[in-house]
């Protein structure tokens, strides 16, 4: 989506994808390249991404989002091209809408950039489809309340009660609460999968089931950069087949 308020500088919103330099987007490449100046997410972006840059680089670790914002409000201004490069898809959890705002408010034209989440990520590090015939059709995306409030009907209890896929983003720090709220709906030997740092190169996956997992977790010390992944379609029946293949199926939908 690309938002045009005035002819000075652009600012795109760029998903870096969820580790490996490889996963990130053609355009998104691209944009690194071609543009003057790059406010990166140092604490969970690639460094790889933004070394050997012509662009001004600036690591937005440590600073405000008033910073961050001003930086990138003066940069158009002068009429550069800015990436704000955050990790993974820029559609979950990205807390990009506070920055936007304030483009908007100061007139700057801005593009949000899709990128490779960590949730794909995951799901291809164990191999597996989330959603399988049968089994299961919706996968839930989530997290448990922490620093950031959740509406109460989009408690984890709540949403247990469908039995869906789930994937559950910065929530491991509180897997026992996780397993808590799960245990409510899920039966204790539902499969729970972790994925720590999705592709990266540090990347670990550990297995278990709700009745299992907790210890398993709390042995590997990971408290936090891991998605938890639940529901019965991670250990589905692989006779379960998709309609996609029958003969009868329209082959324009394969």
């Amino acid at each position: 989506m690309e938002i045009i308020m005035n002819d000075s500088g652009m600012v795109y919103f760029v998903g870096a994808g969820p580790g490996n330099p490889e996963l990130i987007t053609l355009k998104g490449h691209r944009l690194l390249k071609e543009c003057d100046v790059v406010i990166y997410a140092g604490s969970l972006v690639n460094p790889v991404l933004v070394t050997g840059l012509r662009a001004k680089v600036y690591d937005s670790a440590h600073m405000p989002l008033e910073e961050i914002v001003d930086t990138m409000v003066v940069a158009a201004r002068e009429g550069k091209v800015v990436v704000r490069l955050h990790s993974g898809d820029i559609s979950f959890y990205s807390a990009i809408t506070e920055q936007i705002n304030r483009l908007r408010t100061a007139g700057v034209a801005f593009e949000v950039v899709p990128g490779v989440s960590s949730l794909g990520a995951a799901a291809a590090a164990i191999g597996q489809e989330l959603t399988i015939p049968e089994v299961s059709q919706s996968v839930i995306v989530t997290r448990i309340e922490g620093n950031t409030a959740v509406p109460g009907n989009e408690r984890l209890g709540a949403f247990a009660a469908h039995r869906a896929t789930m994937v559950i983003f910065l929530s491991i720090a509180h897997i026992e609460n996780v397993v808590s709220e799960l245990a409510t709906s899920y039966p204790p030997d539902t499969p729970v999968v972790v994925v720590e740092r999705a592709s990266w190169p540090q990347e670990r996956v550990f297995e278990g089931t709700l009745e299992t997992i907790v210890p398993i977790i709390k042995e590997a010390g990971i408290t936090k950069t891991a998605l938890i992944l639940v529901g019965e379609a991670l250990r589905a029946d692989t006779t379960k087949r998709s309609r996609l293949y029958d003969g009868e199926f329209q082959k324009s939908r394969r």
